[in-house]
């Protein structure tokens, strides 16, 4: 599984896989990667102040180093929580003890907003992404998205992996790319509903599947699948990742945290791993 998600073109030699060593989302559900998190907080409250970071899975490559440069400099701690920015807001709505949030759409952290449970004064849109088609490395399938193109024929007999589109940020960008398309009525019956957008990547590599819908950056960070082409940036809503401080959040290594991954470097960093970081523009330390 290591071997799974090496990234490309890092060196390092490491997937994203093989350095989590937090509970893997890969075989554990959202609720208890977050749950873990939360011990985690507990059991480190009489120790220094931790900055606990809540953020969308295919983040994960991208938080992790940042916060690996930000505790070399600073010392520091910084513990992040990955999952479906939907379980993740539901668990801070919930009473969570989380500092950060960094959402993949802005449809969860208005789902916070409304309930109080960000400081409104911190959010900004950190960065953006696109949406791709991907396949096996070798599979032979090759498609032009395009209005009415043929990708339930192409899946033949197989099946198509996305997020699932009633809750997760990627499956809903995807739903709305493929009915912009004309094609999700032929498809949907053959959609495998994701629990994040890095599940569907993995049933992509595998070969459990014949294709799949994920992030750019998602796709850039496994040797085992290829982008078959890329969704129109009009077939869906822009692909924002907006962040924000949790209300009530009074920790100073979350505040410096959080001045970091906005700051000009943390966004050099975030463009390091594919995203675009033109929407981070409006973001202040």
């Amino acid at each position: 599984m290591a071997r799974l998600a090496t990234r490309r073109a890092r060196g390092s030699g490491r997937g994203w896989a093989a350095r989590l060593r937090r509970p893997a989302w890969l075989r554990r559900p959202a609720w208890l990667t977050v749950v873990c998190a939360l011990a985690w907080a507990a059991t480190a409250a009489a120790e220094p102040a931790r900055a606990l970071v809540f953020a969308a899975v295919s983040t994960v490559d991208a938080v992790e180093a940042l916060a690996a440069r930000f505790t070399e400099r600073t010392g520091l701690a910084v513990l992040p929580a990955f999952a479906a920015s939907s379980a993740l807001a539901r668990q801070i709505d919930s009473g969570a003890p989380a500092d950060i949030f960094i959402s993949a759409n802005a449809r969860w952290m208005d789902y916070l907003a409304a309930r109080g449970r960000i400081d409104a004064a911190s959010r900004c849109d950190l960065v953006r992404n696109r949406l791709v088609l991907i396949a096996p490395s070798d599979s032979a399938l090759a498609l032009r998205i395009a209005p009415g193109f043929a990708l339930a024929a192409a899946l033949e007999d197989s099946w198509l992996a996305i997020g699932d589109p009633d809750h997760v940020p990627a499956g809903l960008y995807g739903r709305q790319a493929l009915e912009a398309m004309g094609v999700w009525p032929a498809v949907e019956s053959r959609v495998v509903r994701s629990a994040n957008v890095r599940a569907a990547l993995v049933l992509v590599a595998r070969g459990e599947v014949a294709a799949g819908v994920v992030y750019a950056t998602d796709a850039a960070v496994s040797d085992r699948v290829r982008v078959v082409d890329v969704f129109p940036p009009a077939s869906h809503d822009p692909i924002v990742y907006p962040i924000a401080r949790v209300a009530g959040s009074d920790n100073p290594a979350a505040a410096a945290f959080f001045a970091f991954l906005v700051s000009a470097e943390g966004r050099a960093v975030l463009a390091e791993f594919g995203f675009d970081t033109s929407a981070g523009t409006s973001c202040s330390p």
